[in-house]
């Protein structure tokens, strides 16, 4: 099965190919479903890799298959080849899996356009084969063997964003956040790619590749020079997570990505394309591992990053941009985990998020076809009657999303926020206050968008969708719910974290610093489940009770009300300190460089070549006297030519 690896890549370029080619002569149906089929066929392989995977003994699960000889100079070769190891497996499996189920929720959704206008049959391949290209290209990324190999992925993944939040081109805002995500995002690709260009200096002229397993190997022998090079060489490649991850300073970019249709949202921006940053930085983590300082930086971003986040969240009336904010939150935990080592808990969380922040965004897109378009939580209300499928499963996403004790988001988080204590107690404080403010923000919406009364027409005549948009999530709610038993602390036995025990061949080479005890993880984990309960508490009290003390506490904290409503003015600040100035700039560019300079270059050769030709043209007076003393007056100054010279 290992040797045949590759055909997890040629299901949905089949199925972007098949669209392209006969999707205006099959149908609706048939393009979904052959969509639909390529990512299913792909996530199949997924699995039988993983259990090829687990027959191997646990030091032999990794294993290369080449596909192809790709660049060739000297001594130098990269081929397109697939790493098939645990954490390749496990990404592969997220990225299929849950991307096979919102194949199919849009096979439904997308039958109507934002208007709720019939959608197109050429707007309709387009969508499915936009989202193949996506699944590919994500595919292209995590199962990369070498760096180069990972570059072309990320771009793709870059450029299928684009095309994705731009879907309804025809709006301006949705035009203007797909540009916004591409521009933001190329500043961390030219971090990631003067990260390759220096490892290629620094491992790969002696190791003759960029191949990850190679540039790992050399840094054994590595001097101490090379090691401090190290530093720039993270930080660079934290550049570009910070890009693709939408971390500070460049998370402004996501929030605007909500433009895109649901599908969209749920599978760029929740379950895939937002983790490829936390991805590299596991992935690479022997380089990260030699510079504390970058590791450091990785964790402190990471915090930061949830807690401001979270904290916007809480403002936020529209509720696709409440799970963006939130989404940006629950990366920087990820940050946090992998900055502080403990890269299997970054990648546990990675997997409990796919499954409940997906969940939450596509019951968010059912709620906004009940509500004929509008997102507006405070114009909702009492849709928990109305729509009883798609409220329960928000509210198992919201559930596990909040951490609520046992369900699959609390122990992820739970294991991060451990591994943080053990690191750094200032890290720990700040992971478990925005763990407050996560539980409070994810149950607001749900009292405020479906308990109480009816605020609104559209909420007074809101409804549930059909089988085609309800039935499939119920698949995500098992993960929501049930996906965190997989990623079990050790107070409950040796054996019992199944994901770590799969990934400890890829991180076997970490060496542990930190160690705490049985009763601190016990105290941890309370302390997580009553911070819960809290959050949950105070949301419940304010918005359901409207008790006297709730309300004081809210006009206690009014103060912060205009500054998290405008974001902190970040995007502001980038207006005034970076796109204005540039504008300008661009402006006198062209109004001098342009204008002046190029214009005037270009019509002055214009204008002489006129001259020259009507010059020419007086020339030509057809009489053959002319013309034989113009010859002979031309080979006479040729032969003196010669006569000279010679």
């Amino acid at each position: 099965m290992l040797s045949f690896a590759w055909i997890i890549l040629v299901f949905p370029a089949l199925g972007l190919l098949i669209n392209l080619a006969f999707g205006k002569r099959i149908g609706k149906p048939f393009i979904a479903l052959v969509a639909g089929s390529a990512v299913f066929a792909s996530f199949i392989t997924a699995i039988g890799l993983a259990a090829s995977l687990l027959a191997l003994p646990a030091d032999a699960r990794s294993v290369t298959v080449p596909m192809w000889s790709w660049i060739h100079i000297g001594n130098f070769q990269v081929d397109f080849a697939l790493l098939i190891d645990p954490l390749s497996v496990v990404m592969a499996l997220v990225v299929t899996g849950v991307g096979f189920i919102i194949h199919w929720y849009a096979a439904t959704y997308m039958l109507v356009d934002d208007h709720h206008r019939e959608l197109s049959l050429r707007m309709y391949g387009r969508f499915f084969i936009y989202l193949n290209f996506f699944i590919l290209m994500m595919l292209t990324l995590v199962l990369a063997n070498n760096y180069l190999q990972l570059y072309v992925g990320w771009e793709g993944v870059g450029v299928a964003s684009y095309l994705l939040i731009g879907f309804w081109y025809y709006k301006p805002s949705a035009a203007n956040a797909g540009k916004k995500a591409f521009i933001v995002n190329r500043i961390g690709d030219f971090g990631l790619a003067l990260a390759i260009m220096w490892l290629f200096f620094l491992f790969g002229k002696e190791a003759g590749s960029l191949v990850f397993q190679d540039i790992f190997a050399a840094l054994e022998g590595a001097g101490s020079a090379t090691i401090a090079a190290l530093t720039g060489v993270t930080l660079l490649l934290l550049l570009a997570a910070t890009g693709k991850s939408a971390q500070i300073p460049l998370f402004v970019w996501l929030p605007d990505a909500m433009e895109g249709p649901t599908p969209v949202s749920a599978l760029i921006h929740a379950a895939t394309m937002v983790t490829a940053g936390v991805y590299m930085i596991a992935r690479s983590h022997p380089l990260f591992e030699l510079s504390p300082t970058t590791m450091t930086v990785v964790a402190w971003i990471g915090a930061l990053t949830a807690l401001m986040a979270a904290s916007i969240a809480i403002v936020q009336t529209d509720l696709k941009r409440i799970l963006a904010y939130s989404t940006i939150s629950q990366l920087g935990y990820m940050f946090l985990g992998v900055g502080v080592g403990a890269y299997a808990a970054g990648i546990f969380h990675l997997m409990t998020h796919a499954f409940f922040k997906a969940l939450l965004f596509l019951t968010a897109g059912s709620v906004m076809h009940a509500m004929h378009g509008e997102l507006n939580i405070d114009l909702m209300g009492g849709l928990k009657k109305r729509m009883p499928k798609t409220y329960w499963q928000f509210l198992a996403g919201a559930a596990a999303l909040a951490g609520f004790p046992l369900l699959a988001g609390f122990w992820s988080k739970d294991a991060i926020l451990y591994e943080a204590f053990l690191k750094s107690p200032a890290l720990w404080a700040v992971g478990i206050f925005t763990a407050l403010l996560t539980a409070f923000y994810s149950f607001r919406a749900v009292y405020r968008a479906f308990h109480g009364e009816p605020r609104s027409e559209h909420a007074q005549h809101a409804h549930e969708q059909s089988a085609g948009m309800t039935f499939p999530l119920w698949f995500l709610v098992i993960g929501a719910l049930f996906a965190g038993l997989l990623g079990l602390p050790a107070i409950f036995g040796e054996h019992v974290n199944v994901l770590g025990g799969w990934l400890e061949p890829v991180f076997a080479d970490i060496k542990e610093t930190h160690h705490g005890s049985e009763s601190l993880e016990l105290t941890l984990f309370l302390v997580s489940s009553v911070i819960a309960l809290i959050g949950i508490f105070l949301a419940y009290a304010r918005y359901i009770k409207r008790w006297g003390w709730a309300t004081a506490l809210q006009k206690a904290l009014s103060p912060l009300q205009k500054p998290l409503e405008h974001k902190y003015w970040v995007d502001e600040l980038y207006m005034a300190v970076i796109v204005e100035p540039l504008r300008r700039l661009a402006s006198w560019f062209y109004r001098v460089g342009d204008g002046r300079f190029i214009e005037g270059v270009v019509n002055g050769v214009g204008s002489y070549t006129v001259r020259a030709g009507a010059y020419v043209a007086r020339m030509q007076s057809g009489l053959l006297g002319m013309y034989a003393l113009s010859f002979f007056i031309g080979a006479a100054l040729i032969l003196l030519y010669f006569i000279l010279v010679g």
